[in-house]
C-alpha cells in the first residue's frame, strides 16, 4: 500500500510494487528459458542413437525390425509415462517432475553406452521413453506457465515444437560426433548426459509456479480427460499429430535404412541433417501459422505436408537424394504449422490446471501415432521393400489430409478465432 502524506505518496515506499513485478519477470523468465533449454535437451538426447543406426546394423547386425523394435519400445514408455505421470507435475510441483524426467532420459544415456545387441538398444530407448513422457507433460505445462505474454505465438509454438528443435539438434550433433569424433559409440552420450545434468541445474535455480498439494497418488491412476470446450477438435487433432508423428517414426525407424539402400549414402552426418531437416523445419516454420485462425493454418499445413510426402515417396523410388532432402524440408516445416495450429486450438482459455492434461493428451496422441505405425512397418520389414512401407505412410498422410480439410474447427469462442499479438490463447489468470 501506498504511504500518503501532505506532500503526496512517500517518494521511498511508492516504487515497491513495481520492485516485485520487475523480479517477478525476471524469475519466470528464467524459469521459461530453463523449461525451453531442459525440453530441447532431453528431446536432442532421444535422437543421438539416431545416427548410429547403421553402425549398430553393420557393426552389431540389428535390423530394420530390431531397430523398429526400439523406436517402439521408446513410444511405450512415453504412453506409460504419460498415462501414469502425466498430472503428477501438478501435485508434485512442475520442478520437482522436470528433474525426474531429466534424470530418466540420462539413465537411458547410461544404458546406451554399451550397445551390442538389440535388447540393450531396447532398454535404453525405454528409459528415454519414460523419461520424455514425463516431460512432455512436465516441462511444456511449465513453459506455458511462463512464457511471456507477447509474443502471443510464443508458449504454444515453444511447447510444442521445442521437442522437434531438439530432435533436429540432437541428430545434428550425433551426426558429426559419430562421424568426426573419437569414440563414435560413446562420446555423443556422454556430452548428452553433460547438457541434461546443466539443464537440471538450470531447473533448480528456477521459481516454481505450481503450490504442491496432496492428490499425487490419485492422480496416477491413468486417466485421460480435457475439458469439455476444446473436445470437438480432438478428432482433427488425432488427425494431425497421427500423420506427423508417424512420418517422424519413419525418419527414426527406417530413414537410416532408406539413406543407405536407396540413396546411397552411408555418411552418419548426412543421415543427421536429413533428420535434422525434417525437426528443425518444422520448429522454425511453426510460427506462420500464428497468422491465420487455427483450422485455415491446419488445413494449409496438412495440404502441403501431403504434397511433400508425395515428392519423398518420388525421391526415394528415383534415388534422389537431394530431392528427398528438399521434400523433407517440406514436410517438417508444413507439419511445424498444423501441429502448432493444433496445440494452439487445444490451450486456448486454458487455466494452470488444465495444462499438464492437455499436454499429455497431446503426446498420448502423437506418441501412439509413433508407436503403431512403426510396430506395423517393422513387423512388415522383412517381407516388404523399403519404398513399399514408405507407401503406406504415404496413405495415412492422405487420409488425414482429407479428414482436416473437411473437419478442422476453431476453438468455440463465439466469435471469429485468431491468435495476434494482444490476444493470448492461455488465461494467465491464474499465474502464480
Amino acid at each position: 500500500m501506498t504511504v500518503t502524506s501532505a506532500k503526496g505518496p512517500d517518494p521511498l515506499r511508492a516504487p515497491a510494487p513495481a520492485t516485485k513485478v520487475s523480479t517477478r519477470v525476471r524469475t519466470h523468465r528464467l524459469a521459461f528459458v530453463s523449461a525451453v533449454v531442459s525440453l530441447v535437451a532431453s528431446f536432442a538426447a532421444n535422437a543421438a542413437p539416431v545416427p548410429l543406426y547403421n553402425v549398430y546394423r553393420t557393426e552389431d547386425g540389428l535390423d530394420n525390425a530390431g531397430i523398429s523394435l526400439a523406436v517402439v519400445a521408446y513410444s511405450l514408455g512415453t504412453i506409460a509415462a504419460l498415462l501414469l505421470l502425466g498430472r503428477v507435475s501438478n501435485h508434485w510441483g512442475r520442478r520437482r517432475t522436470a528433474i525426474l524426467s531429466l534424470g530418466r532420459v540420462l539413465l537411458g544415456c547410461l544404458v546406451l553406452l554399451n550397445v551390442h545387441e538389440v535388447g540393450t538398444l531396447v532398454v535404453g530407448r525405454l528409459f528415454m521413453g519414460f523419461g520424455s513422457g514425463i516431460a512432455s507433460s512436465s516441462l511444456t505445462a511449465y513453459i506455458v506457465d511462463t512464457a511471456p505474454t507477447r509474443p502471443a505465438w510464443l508458449s504454444p509454438v515453444a511447447s510444442s515444437q521445442g521437442p522437434m528443435l531438439g530432435l533436429a539438434v540432437g541428430a545434428i550433433g550425433s551426426g558429426a560426433l559419430v562421424g568426426f569424433g573419437p569414440l563414435p559409440r560413446h562420446l555423443v552420450y556422454l556430452v548428452t548426459i553433460v547438457l541434461l545434468v546443466l539443464s537440471a541445474v538450470l531447473i533448480a535455480m528456477s521459481p516454481e509456479t505450481v503450490t504442491p498439494r496432496p492428490g499425487a497418488w490419485r492422480s496416477m491412476r491413468p486417466q485421460v480427460r480435457v475439458p469439455a470446450r476444446i473436445r470437438h477438435l480432438l478428432p482433427v487433432a488425432t488427425a494431425v499429430f497421427l500423420a506427423t508423428w508417424a512420418t517422424g517414426s519413419f525418419y527414426q525407424a527406417l530413414v537410416p535404412a532408406v539413406i543407405e539402400d536407396q540413396l546411397h549414402t552411408r555418411s552418419p552426418l548426412t543421415l543427421g541433417l536429413v533428420f535434422a531437416a525434417y525437426m528443425a523445419s518444422s520448429a522454425f516454420a511453426a510460427p506462420l501459422g500464428g497468422r491465420f485462425t487455427p483450422a485455415t493454418a491446419q488445413r494449409a499445413g496438412m495440404v502441403a505436408f501431403l504434397a511433400a510426402m508425395t515428392g519423398i515417396l518420388t525421391a526415394i523410388a528415383a534415388g534422389r537424394l537431394l530431392v528427398f532432402i528438399a521434400a523433407t524440408f517440406v514436410a517438417g516445416a508444413s507439419q511445424g504449422v498444423a501441429i502448432s495450429a493444433t496445440v494452439r486450438a487445444l490451450l486456448y482459455r486454458s487455466k494452470l490446471g488444465d495444462r499438464a492434461p492437455i499436454f499429455s493428451v497431446i503426446y498420448l496422441l502423437s506418441y501412439s501415432g509413433a508407436a503403431f505405425p512403426s510396430l506395423i512397418a517393422g513387423a512388415l520389414s522383412n517381407a516388404l521393400s523399403l519404398p513399399k512401407i514408405a507407401l503406406g505412410y504415404g496413405g495415412l498422410a492422405l487420409v488425414a489430409t482429407l479428414f482436416t480439410v473437411v473437419a478442422a474447427q476453431d476453438p468455440a469462442d463465439g466469435g471469429p478465432y485468431r491468435m495476434r499479438a494482444g490476444r493470448n490463447s492461455v488465461d494467465r489468470t491464474a499465474r502464480p
